[in-house]
């Protein structure tokens, strides 16, 4: 049985995908802006984001937007910043109750569209510029959710091993933007660049639930974008590291954070994809794993240890949280972890417990329809035509051979450590 049927329908200016399904109460809406990732535009975008799902000249205050959308039995709107690879993607979300399910027959669906399409394309200007003081009350909040990452230590050493690891390329940028360059915009910049954003982003919109395809297409017809041809970046092979990279950073810490950063040279798309992720699963993606058993439960040495791959720029970041005086220990029992993968050193029930985990893992993700579009949309990322349906038998189809072959690929590139000002960190 199929898992999902995406339909697929090549509009003007943008792309809709349409899921028939009932398996969900209400219907959603997922529109998705995709761009190079850059130094010059990632704040801007990260700003324009959240300064559109804000107000519109319709709903010229948050208060106004929001009540209209309870006035639609409650719906959601929810926005979205993130980087897959090398592409920066704003994600605007509705969630909108069935009118099927309703004692009267009002057209939430069309309505949910044009909503979508006011906060697009009518937004909340005055002489060519956005509305000041909303964009002032939008630069404040970004400044305090910038400077909310380094105050999460965990989340704050993830970033930093990638600015370390990816140094020079697009992929060390956060998706959050650059806090010192905040305030260098003003709101009648952010409107020029949201003119370029609305006329050359690759557009994308899906929408999932018990609808009728004819119908979404006849309430599409007010979203209208120019054409464009989106821009196509280049895959860069990751070349082959000459030289590991070891860096220690010191902050009023307790906990250590030992981040470990790994190339891949794989990714979505590739042949060898599924071998990749069943490969970080026994490694350190699940509580069976390697890191898991190894790192925290045999030797005690962190409070948490695993691994997690970057898909679409091929990368493998290990994150554990350690003791300083624990850091040589820790270092060598999880490039031991690695090359026992390389070797073969893993039986076949750890290989069947992580199909088994991964596959239930990626039904519990479509079980929500949002959860569905991110799986979706990793075709867009890597012009790819995979199904839920085809991943499932990809993972189902590796063997022992395959992983350890997709094992040989990966090369050590960044060791990220983040101790206490006193201790053992040197």
């Amino acid at each position: 049985m199929s898992v999902t049927n995406e339909m697929v329908i090549k509009t003007e200016g943008f792309t809709l995908h349409i899921v028939k399904t009932n398996k969900y109460k209400t219907n959603t809406l997922v529109w998705k802006m995709k761009a190079p990732l850059n130094a010059e535009t990632v704040t801007l975008r990260a700003l324009l984001l959240n300064v559109l799902q804000s107000s519109t000249k319709k709903y010229p205050t948050t208060t106004a937007l929001r009540t209209y959308l309870d006035d639609l039995y409650g719906a959601g709107f929810f926005v979205d910043l993130a980087k897959k690879g090398e592409q920066h993607i704003m994600s605007f979300s509705i969630d909108i109750a069935n009118e099927k399910f309703l004692k009267d027959s009002t057209p939430l669906l069309q309505k949910g569209i044009d909503f979508l399409a006011e906060v697009l394309l009518n937004p909340n200007i005055e002489n060519e510029s956005f509305h000041q003081e909303t964009v002032e009350k939008e630069k404040r909040i970004l400044k305090q959710r910038i400077q909310s990452i380094y105050d999460d230590k965990m989340r704050y050493s993830n970033v930093r091993l990638v600015e370390e690891m990816c140094k020079g390329e697009p992929y060390a940028l956060d998706a959050n933007g650059i806090a010192s360059k905040v305030e260098e915009i003003t709101p009648q910049n952010l409107f020029d660049y949201y003119k370029k954003a609305i006329s050359e982003d690759e557009l994308h919109l899906y929408i999932i639930g018990d609808v009728n395809e004819n119908e979404v297409e006849t309430f599409c017809r007010n979203l209208q974008f120019e054409n464009r041809t989106p821009i196509q970046l280049e895959r860069k092979e990751g070349s082959n590291v000459k030289e590991v990279k070891e860096i220690k950073e010191k902050q009023d810490v307790k906990q250590g954070k030992l981040n470990i950063g790994y190339r891949t040279n794989v990714r979505f798309g590739d042949q060898d994809y599924f071998a990749l992720q069943v490969f970080n699963g026994i490694f350190g993606g699940f509580s069976h794993s390697k890191l898991f058993i190894n790192v925290r439960e045999k030797a005690s040495l962190a409070y948490y240890a695993a691994s997690r791959l970057e898909s679409h720029k091929g990368l493998l970041m290990v994150m554990s949280g350690i003791e300083a005086k624990n850091y040589d220990q820790a270092t060598t029992i999880i490039r031991e972890q690695m090359d026992a993968m390389k070797k073969g050193d893993f039986t076949d029930q750890e290989i069947e417990q992580t199909k088994a985990v991964i596959n239930n893992q990626l039904l519990e993700t479509t079980d929500t329809s949002r959860g569905l579009v991110e799986i979706l949309y990793h075709n867009v990322i890597a012009n790819q035509n995979f199904t839920v349906d085809d991943w499932i038998q990809g993972i189902n189809k590796i063997s022992k051979q395959d992983i350890i072959e997709v094992a040989k690929k990966i090369e050590l590139d960044t060791i990220y450590f983040l101790t206490g000002l006193e201790g053992n960190g040197e």
